[in-house]
Parts: C-alpha cells; structure tokens; sequence
C-alpha cells in the first residue's frame, strides 16, 4: 500500500521546486508578497519611533542655526512716531519728549565682540544635534530588530501551519489503517478510537495554528502599514544561507558603528561645552550697535532750518556681572555634575555594549550550530514513522507506538522551524549593536 506521507512529501518538494523555477504570475486580486526588505522599507517610513526621531534630529539642527545667528551681527529696523499734546510750548505737555511730533526711523545693526556665552551654546548645540542623529540610528536598529522577529514569527507561524495540515494528513491516513484492519479483524476496536482521538487532535491543532498565524499577521500589519489591512503573505526564505561573521569582525563593527557609543561620547562633549558656557556667564560681555535714520520732529531729510535729519549713532555697551547670589556659581557646579553622570553612562554603555554583543553572538552561535542537529532529528523522525508505520500494518507494534511516533514528528518539524528562526533573530539582535553585515 502506498504511503500518504511520502506521497504529499514529494508532491510538496516537487511544487516548491517548481515554483522557484517558474514563480506565477501575481494575479490583480492576489496578496501583497513582501521580502523582509520590503517589510523594513515599510516599517521605516510608518514607524512613530522612527518619525519622532528623526523630527528630534530636524529640530536640533535648527536648535544648531539660530544659536550660529545668535552669534552673528544682526540687522533690524525701528519705526515709531510719538504724538505729544500741544500746550504752546515745543515739547508739549511732556518735557521728555522734544517736540509735539516725534519721528524715529532707524536701520540698526547690533552685534556681540565679546560673549563667550553664545560661543560655548553654538558648540554645545552642534554636539546635541550629532547626538539626536545617533538616537535616530538607535531607533533605526531597533526596529530593524522588531520588524525581524515580527516577520519571521509569521515565516514561523506559516510554516506550522503546514506543519499541523501534515500531520493531520498522517493522522488522517492512520486512522484508516486502523479502521480497515478493524474490519478485517486485526486489531481490537481501542486501535481505532486511539487512532481517531489522535486525528481529531491533529484537528484541534491546525486550528491553533490557523489562529497563531493571524494573530502574527495582525502583529506585523501594525508595524508595516499606516492604515490596518491583512491581505498580504511574507516570503519564506529560512532556508537561505545566512553565514554569521568570526567574532573580531563583529567587534570592530561594534565599536567603529555603534550609536549607543557616539551618543554617549556626544553627551560627554556637550555637556563639557555646558561647563564652559556656565562660566562664560561670570565674564564680562561686550557689544556694539550702530543706528542709523532719522529721530526728528519732522519726517523729512531736512529740518526748517536745512539742517540734516539724517544721521547716525554708534554706542558700546560692557555688561559686568558683579553679584548673582550665588546662581552662576550653582549652575557651574550643576554642569560638572552632569559632565560626571554622562561620563558615567559612557561608562556604563561601553560595559553594555560589550556584554550584550558576547551574549548575542553567543546566542547565534549557538542557534546556528543546532540547526544541522535539529534536522537530523527531523529526518530520523520521518523515518521512524515510516518503519512504525510498516510495522504496525505487519502486526509487530501496538496503536501506541505509532502515536508516540507521529507526536515525535509534530515535535521535531517545529523544533526546527523554531530553530531556524532562532537564529535569525539572533543575527538580527546583533545588527542591532554593528549595523548590516
């Protein structure tokens, strides 16, 4: 009698071969069929983290350009007219003023000679933006993890879909065995009712994993899409190579790429630039401005006496900072206080950097290594089936046996799968901490 089995086993490799060979043609109504790069290319442009990331990074490069300008010669222009009530004197009822009508008309340019304040602030909000550009790339990795285990949880949850239609397809052939070799009177009826118990179980679990693979769907249409929508398939590709670099590669990349670590050396930098504009504000300041226009009774370039309205002003001004009550002092010291915590979390970082890239590569290590193992285990479990099958049906093992067998099967075809997406969420964690390799 032919083996059901094998039979679907070999029709499942021959269309699988075949359709790598000659992939269908996408019909108008078909799914949308996403690679994991598709998948990443979409979550980067929907995803809020990523969004608010780089709106930080965009609002500290303008944080950057007008504390530049703030440095610059600036240029304003000042227009006023002040009516005074006449009381039959020039000035009017107000002495301070010099007549009933006064015009001031000015083009003024003001600009700092001496400030070490806005000096220190251009620095240190240059170095914030470089840090807000780290955070963005920090954010970037890991969604790159994120959308990974995402996308191969549906890989996964598609293939023990599979998994469970096969096996109740072997159920399904057992139980016929058995109900056959009951009518022919040779096994008891408890073969049969064993064998249906195990097929309706194998029922109950393609259900489950029915619902696991929409329940991972939905969980990858969130990260992916801007408006909720299911009808789209991943495409399988465990099954491609993946080689995982010697550990010296990956601690170079660590170390030369890593944005946790220039986010922390940047913080470091910016908060020494604190400390100097802290005491930059115990100095004195010096400034200058240039006015030019007109400041008369009348808008005219010429008063009645043909005198020029027209003119120009230049003043100095030096600001001494004599007593604060102790403020300037208290805000030196609160910048060499977090000058000392971010040397501290750059610290800390380097530590963790290190101890996350030995345990994710350790993590893949080993995830990689057992793949090989996991299948072997895979093939003795088809095979095992296959001989108790034969077994059974020449009357040498009981209904137990093949039972034990099919759930050896079930067990060892997802230990596998989960195997293969073991690692490749492994990788994707380490990419986390070097970038792409």
């Amino acid at each position: 009698m032919p083996h059901i089995p094998l039979i679907v086993g070999l029709g499942l490799a021959l269309c699988q071969g075949a359709f790598a060979q000659n992939p269908p043609a996408a019909s108008p109504n078909a799914p949308l069929r996403l690679t994991l790069e598709d998948a990443m290319e979409r979550a980067r442009a929907n995803s809020p983290q990523i969004l608010s990331a780089n709106i930080a990074a965009l609002l500290a490069r303008e944080d950057t350009v007008q504390a530049r300008a703030a440095r610059l010669p600036g240029v304003s222009s000042f227009n006023q007219f002040i009516y005074t009530q006449p009381n039959g004197t020039p000035s009017g009822s107000f002495v301070s003023n010099d007549g009933t009508h006064v015009y001031n008309n000015q083009a003024i340019v003001h600009g700092d000679i001496f400030d070490l304040v806005k000096r220190a602030d251009y620095h240190k909000m240059q170095v914030a933006e470089a840090v807000a550009r780290a955070k963005a790339e920090i954010a970037a990795r890991g969604l790159v993890a994120t959308v990974t285990e995402s996308y191969y949880a549906m890989v996964s949850a598609m293939r023990k879909y599979a998994n469970a239609q096969q096996s109740q397809l072997e159920a399904e052939h057992f139980l016929d065995i058995t109900r056959k070799q009951e009518r022919g009177g040779e096994v008891a009826h408890s073969d049969a009712v064993k064998a249906e118990i195990q097929f309706v179980g194998r029922q109950r679990d393609t259900e489950e994993s029915q619902l696991g693979l929409d329940k991972a769907r939905i969980g990858l249409a969130v990260l992916l899409f801007p408006d909720f929508r299911q009808d789209f398939t991943v495409v399988d590709d465990l099954d491609t190579p993946r080689p995982l670099p010697v550990f010296r590669e990956i601690q170079a990349l660590a170390g030369e790429k890593s944005p946790d670590i220039r986010a922390a050396q940047a913080t470091v930098e910016q908060q020494r630039w604190e400390i100097k504009s802290s005491r930059a504000a115990l100095l004195p300041t010096l400034s200058a401005d240039y006015f030019f226009g007109i400041n008369a009774n009348e808008f005219a370039l010429h008063n009645p006496e043909g005198y020029r309205n027209l003119g120009s002003v230049v003043q100095a001004q030096l600001n001494i900072p004599i007593w604060t009550w102790g403020a300037a002092r208290s805000r030196v010291k609160q910048s060499e206080l977090r000058l000392q915590q971010a040397k501290n979390d750059l610290s800390l970082t380097y530590r963790q950097l290190l101890a996350n890239l030995n345990s994710f590569y350790l993590e893949a290590v080993a995830a990689n290594s057992q793949i090989a193992s996991l299948r072997h285990s895979l093939d003795l479990s088809a095979e095992s089936l296959k001989l108790t099958l034969l077994r059974y049906e020449a009357g040498e093992v009981s209904v137990l046996e093949v039972v034990d067998a099919q759930t050896t099967l079930v067990q060892a075809r997802n230990a596998y799968d989960d195997g293969m997406v073991r690692y490749r969420v492994a990788v994707a964690n380490l990419q986390t901490l070097t970038g792409a390799f």
